[in-house]
């Protein structure tokens, strides 16, 4: 019966903290875009072919010619 005296108060005290770093990720930003990040994963940067000025001055361009 001694532990529900201290388990009671440190389940609220607990309780009370989960809420307050809840509010706190609401009130900061932390759910206002749920979607872009599961998006951003399948935007792949590394597919899309090299621009034609992105190339080394050394390299064959597409066409065969030198630069």
């Amino acid at each position: 019966m001694e532990t529900l005296y201290l388990l009671v108060p440190l389940s609220v005290v607990i309780v009370f903290m989960i809420g307050l770093a809840f509010w706190w990720s609401l009130r900061s930003g932390q759910f206002d875009d749920l979607e872009g990040p599961a998006y951003r994963i399948l935007m792949d940067n590394d597919d899309l072919p090299p621009a034609e000025n992105e190339a080394a001055p050394d390299a064959v361009r597409r066409d065969g010619s030198s630069s």
